[in-house]
């Protein structure tokens, strides 16, 4: 459960800044819709201001609902495409939601304001005299450190050395300080050993995106609702939603398959990870390139009992489909080959390494429950091209050129090639199996307990149904705060 006792002393002190700083905080139902509920005041502001400008209206952009627009949009309906079938190669249709008309360009800043928010209303974290920190495999301490710095709040941003150069550019000139730990996507135990050095400083709140509730809360309350409405402006009169596929990063997205599964009940949900870093296929470990996923452990928020499958995706076709979908060669090639329009070649940069993946396991898991046309299955671009111009680089300088023939090679192999193997459909024993294995990061660690991870399994009402069944108590808080703050 997400801890919302009072501390009325710091809270005040809270209220106090955003005071002087006119800073407003959006509530979970704003979040959800702003169109209907953020004050026709605020919305009228944010037509002079910038998707990534550093000021604390956008606070109001966090959100799946932007106008996809760099300056002064308004809100509508849910960001998404639909994937050709000729691009993908199945029958059913596979629906995505963009991540790039986000602040920063990426949805975790959605993540680190669910984390962030009931700290600051309830004077958990003092934001006078506290330093948030931002644990993370890259995007989601951009989107912390974002967020701290509309709220006038120091940070601390940790990734680790290997993530791509945009990450360490971007976050120079936004966080306060920028820690980089040994290794690359895969090493979150480093970072973790930074946090736990960091968690003996009394001016240092970490927000650890893999275990605070408040990310999982996030997603099941506004990455699910716009996943719902996608797909309710998506769907024909014979459609029906066959499941959600997710990466497994911190597993905060992963949580709106359960307000899926609830809405769905038929519906499934697929998570997918690294080939190379097998973690939830067969208790499994190592590196690999799909920056934002897999990292050696399973996420303390990850609610398992709600997971059906897993596919393993092979960081060599993320990489292959990178150049495929941005290479000038590659795209003349879907032009010529699979007749994708102009705009749908130009959707193809919505989609980073991670999205490409997610894209993977969507199609690994229509071909597996062999889906027709009547299913449509929705995935998630959590960022865009924007954070990888190095990595596309770097893997010209490392491959040579790009052709025709690579494209064609790439398209049959890593895209039309995908199959079901390195997959499995998750029985009772598995999904216990996965479970268990939290133990070890999260016991052994970092400090939870044996009770506590056993609750998560056997108790699930006090767990995360009642995580889900905070938000309106949460939202009460944002409104009092809010309140107080204006005078």
């Amino acid at each position: 459960m997400i801890d919302l006792t009072i501390h009325e002393e710091v809270l005040a002190k809270n209220i106090e800044n955003a005071r002087e700083k006119g800073i407003i905080l959006p509530t979970f139902k704003q979040m959800r819709d702003p169109a209907a509920y953020v004050p026709e005041e605020i919305q009228e502001k944010l037509k002079g201001v910038g998707l990534w400008d550093i000021d604390s209206l956008n606070l109001f952009r966090v959100t799946w609902r932007n106008e996809p627009v760099e300056t002064g949009g308004g809100f509508g309906g849910p960001n998404y495409i639909e994937l050709p079938r000729a691009l993908t190669g199945v029958k059913a249709r596979i629906i995505c939601m963009v991540g790039k008309w986000f602040p920063t360009g990426c949805h975790k800043v959605g993540a680190s304001y669910g984390c962030l928010v009931p700290t600051l209303v309830t004077g958990r974290f003092d934001a006078m005299a506290q330093k948030a920190a931002w644990p993370s495999t890259g995007n989601y301490c951009r989107g912390g450190a974002f967020n701290s710095k509309l709220l006038g709040v120091d940070s601390i941003a940790i990734l680790p050395e290997g993530m791509s150069r945009e990450r360490f550019e971007w976050l120079s000139k936004v966080a306060t300080e920028v820690i980089a730990t040994p290794g690359t996507e895969s090493n979150v135990k480093e970072i973790f050993d930074k946090t736990r050095e960091l968690k003996q400083r009394p001016d240092v709140m970490i927000f650890n995106q893999f275990e605070e509730m408040g990310n999982y809360l996030w997603h099941y309350r506004i990455t699910a609702a716009a996943i719902e409405a996608a797909y309710e402006d998506a769907k024909q009169a014979d459609s029906r939603f066959a499941g959600a596929c997710f990466n497994s990063g911190s597993a905060g997205t992963i949580g709106s398959g359960d307000y899926l599964k609830q809405r769905y009940p038929e519906s499934k949900v697929a998570v997918g990870e690294a080939l190379q870093c097998p973690t939830i296929l067969e208790n499994g470990f190592g590196a690999h390139r799909i920056e934002g996923i897999g990292d050696k452990h399973i996420p303390w928020i990850h609610n398992v009992r709600n997971t059906d499958l897993v596919a393993d995706i092979d960081d060599a076709d993320c990489m292959a489909i990178l150049r495929l979908f941005n290479e000038p060669a590659g795209r003349e090639f879907l032009a010529a080959e699979l007749h994708l329009l102009p705009e749908e070649l130009e959707n193809l940069s919505l989609m980073g390494i991670s999205g490409i993946a997610n894209m993977l396991t969507a199609i690994k898991f229509a071909k597996y429950y062999e889906l027709t046309e009547r299913d449509v299955v929705a995935t998630v671009l959590t960022d865009s091209m924007d954070m990888y111009g190095s990595r596309l680089v770097e893997l010209r300088e490392a491959e040579g050129d790009y052709t025709p023939l690579r494209a064609a090679a790439d398209l049959a192999r890593s895209l039309h090639g995908q199959n079901t193997a390195h997959l499995a459909e998750l029985t009772y024993a598995d999904r216990k199996r996965v479970h268990n294995l939290k133990y070890f990061t999260w016991v052994e660690q970092q400090g939870r307990t044996a009770e506590e991870l056993s609750a998560q399994w056997y108790d699930q009402d006090a767990t995360f149904a009642g995580v889900q069944n905070q938000v309106d108590a949460l939202d009460a808080l944002i409104e009092d705060f809010n309140k107080r703050a204006r005078g």
